[in-house]
């Protein structure tokens, strides 16, 4: 099931005026996966996801979701979709409960299966306390817990989530992460958009990072910061006899004779770690500790957003995690 991808585009288009928001964007999320679209303001996320659940038509390029064309069968996409906005869209002059009876009518459920499934959503959103109370009176986080929690009254099999949490404190949006892991386990899909770095780092199986319209890098986001160089391995000896002799063998690396530490440049990965170790237990050299520093997101988003080629566009010739052209 995770295999199967429940989200596809390619070669998606999209120009307001002069303005080129996408150009030639390909997507794919599989299955009870969460994937998260990455990249500044003005990157083409939002357009992406308003795409995809129907609300703009592209300029060119496919798109389907669990198979049906959102150009040639929105009506079908609608029905198996779910789309959380970047602002609430409750209304604030009812109260919770009946924010949720509204949408449960909205989507035909019935008077019965209607009040079911309110309840339902109220207890998994701890939201039955507040349920009858004005939203006047909800904090921020209950506001978007209560905007999800109507987003999810028909049971869509994929969501979309542009910038879920903005606003929130931390509190409430871990616990926004907790809600969608716990949905993703029951093998809900989700596309989210965001610009938190921690948030897609916590939530994503793979994150397609767009700039300037375009997929600059696409894979998951240990893959992700592989691509950025600055990694290393540190390690740290018992005695400058020992830091002597390592540093003989490892001439690419960095030596803090006060620490008796030695920094190795490393992509992180276990084949690079063993290649060290090796090196060093082959002249019987002990190492009294070691740490591997990789990349964060924030150095990918630095370092693979913001590129402009001389014409003023962004560039396109990035590389994915599998070293094809995205």
């Amino acid at each position: 099931m995770r295999n199967t991808p429940a989200i596809e585009a390619h070669g998606l288009r999209k120009s307001y005026g002069g303005n080129i928001v996408l150009d030639d964007v390909d997507l794919s999320v599989n299955a009870g996966t969460v994937t998260a679209l990455l990249g500044p303001n003005g990157a083409g996320k939002t357009t992406t996801v308003h795409i995809l659940s129907t609300l703009v038509r592209p300029d060119g390029g496919t798109a389907f979701v669990n198979g049906c064309d959102v150009v040639r069968d929105p009506d079908g996409v609608r029905a198996m979709i779910g789309l959380t906005g970047q602002f609430s869209s409750v209304d604030k002059l009812l109260t919770g409960e009946e924010n949720l009876l509204l949408m449960a009518r909205l989507r035909h459920l019935g008077e019965k299966r209607s009040r079911t499934r309110v309840a339902e959503l109220l207890g998994q959103f701890d939201l039955v306390d507040a349920a009858r109370k004005p939203l006047s009176t909800y904090s921020g986080g209950m506001q978007r817990r209560l905007d999800l929690a109507m987003t999810l009254v028909a049971t869509p099999s994929v969501i979309f989530l542009d910038e879920p949490t903005t606003g929130l404190d931390p509190r409430s949006r871990h616990t926004m992460w907790d809600i969608v892991r716990d949905l993703v386990a029951e093998g809900t899909t989700v596309l989210l958009t965001t610009q938190q770095l921690e948030e897609a780092d916590e939530l994503a199986d793979r994150i397609a990072v767009l700039d300037g319209g375009h997929i600059v890098a696409e894979g998951t986001p240990a893959e992700l910061k592989r691509l950025v160089p600055g990694g290393h391995i540190r390690l740290r000896f018992a005695d400058a006899a020992a830091l002597d002799t390592a540093s003989g063998l490892l001439d690419d690396s960095d030596r803090d004779d006060a620490g008796l530490a030695l920094t190795v440049p490393s992509d992180g990965g276990v084949r690079a770690l063993r290649t060290v170790l090796d090196r060093l237990n082959a002249a019987s050299v002990e190492v009294d500790d070691l740490s591997i520093h990789t990349p964060d997101l924030d150095d990918v988003f630095f370092a693979l957003t913001g590129k402009k080629d001389q014409s003023g566009r962004a560039e396109s010739n990035s590389t994915d995690t599998k070293g094809t052209q995205s």
